[in-house]
């Protein structure tokens, strides 16, 4: 079998000494022994790398979908390379803030924003916040009627377009909680009320089909749609949201942002589309960014069955194969261009029979208790996703470029399980 596809590996992923795996020049051995496993392991050339790929198409209108993976020095490097940030909670606002990122680049989303979060968002002068619902509007009238000013927004339109994804991450469908449905008439009721309010300024509409959308013509059907509704209205701002797909295992391929921002570009060329044009990535931007580092812990051969590995991380750093039967390749960053002929499937620590990571993982023959074992594209939704399932501490992040690595989220401690808890 052959060795792991390199296309997979983060941009600057490359072989050193002895075979070994080098992440922004860093040795992932060396890594390990320093930081521990589990271990996320960036690329941070790469993620600025596709920052500022978004920024080149659509400049100032490129927005980070945070949610992917968020920490102070994440939304600190996407604002640096020219993005927005986008938030979708009073959390993630918290944390952008914090990171110092000015309140005017930042757009709140969220289907059920609650009167403190909300505002909290407007007391910070947040750029815009994305109106899912007529209760929101009742609650950003009750704000301004407090003395609150009025809240610049977009409204999230549901343009009736399937993403050909997996179910709990489509979105755009008429069957969906987020938005104003245009088939229904609701979303022209939502602008004509927003439209009458002085709670507000619309600036323009947003919609958003899904996550992991490999057909790339998917975005351009929900333009065409969000353009014919928005035509009479002549607003400023069309977003069209993220969700391009991101290449996890053997086989798959995915266009680039480049590739995408082109379609979406001639698409709204062809239409004849004059508002400034958003988009908002953030699977693109991290995920194929990072590789998660686990240390072997059981090696369980199972006659005429199968042979279970056990690492020592799991669903709680990475619950897209419970939740979404997602797929993952491995590899020994001891052996980079090893071949890999023996299947196993590699589980977590945790005290679930689907606590699975891959579920039929080729790898290295001879591997053993203590070897290093790592999957790559898990820089979105590994970390944002983690819990604490069986009070597990969730993992350090390690950002590498030029051959220096630096702690951007240390490992949690014991003691960390007990800040909340009163006894």
């Amino acid at each position: 079998m052959s060795p792991i596809p390199w296309h997979l590996l983060p941009d600057n992923a490359s072989v050193g000494d002895n075979d070994h795996l080098l992440i922004g020049g860093c040795d992932v051995t060396e890594l390990a022994a320093e930081f521990g496993t589990p271990l996320f392991v960036y690329d941070e050339d790469h993620l600025r790398e596709r920052c500022r790929e978004a920024v080149a198409a659509f400049g100032s209108s490129a927005t980070y979908a945070s949610k992917a993976f968020l920490c102070r020095a994440m939304a600190k490097l996407a604002y640096e390379e020219g993005m927005g940030i986008d938030v979708a909670s009073g959390g993630e606002l918290h944390v952008t803030l914090a990171a110092g990122v000015p309140a005017e680049r930042i757009v709140f989303h969220g289907n059920n924003k609650s009167l403190p979060e909300l505002r909290a968002a407007l007391e910070v002068g947040v750029g815009r916040i994305v109106v899912d619902s007529f209760d929101e509007l009742d609650r950003l009238d009750q704000l301004h009627a407090e003395g609150l000013p009025a809240a610049t927004i977009l409204l999230r339109v549901t343009p009736g377009v399937e993403a050909h994804t997996h179910e709990f991450i489509s979105t755009g469908q008429d069957d969906s909680k987020f938005g104003f449905t245009v088939s229904t008439g609701l979303a022209a009721q939502a602008v004509e009320r927003a439209q009458a309010a002085a709670s507000v300024e619309l600036a323009g509409v947003h919609a958003h089909i899904g996550s992991q959308v490999f057909r790339v013509d998917s975005f351009g059907s929900a333009l065409e749609v969000l353009a014919a509704f928005a035509e009479p209205y002549n607003f400023d701002e069309l977003v069209i949201g993220g969700g391009l797909g991101v290449a996890y295992v053997e086989g798959e391929e995915s266009a680039t942002i480049p590739q995408w921002s082109k379609i979406l570009i001639d698409t709204a060329a062809s239409l004849g589309i004059s508002s400034t044009l958003g988009i908002e990535p953030g699977r693109a931007i991290a995920a194929a960014a990072a590789i998660t580092v686990y240390t072997v812990g059981t090696v369980k051969p199972l006659d005429g069955i199968r042979t279970y590995v056990s690492v020592d991380g799991g669903m709680s750093d990475n619950p897209r194969p419970v939740l979404y039967g997602s797929g993952y390749e491995t590899m020994l960053p001891a052996a980079a261009t090893a071949d890999r002929p023996d299947r196993v499937r590699v589980v977590g620590k945790h005290c679930e029979s689907g606590d699975l990571l891959v579920r039929d993982a080729k790898v290295p023959a001879g591997l053993a208790v203590g070897d290093l074992l790592a999957t790559p594209v898990t820089g979105a939704y590994g970390h944002s996703m983690g819990s604490n399932y069986n009070k597990i501490l969730r993992p350090p992040v390690v950002f590498c470029a030029g051959g220096n690595a630096r702690l951007v989220v240390r490992r949690e401690t014991h003691d960390d399980l007990l800040h909340t808890d009163l006894g």
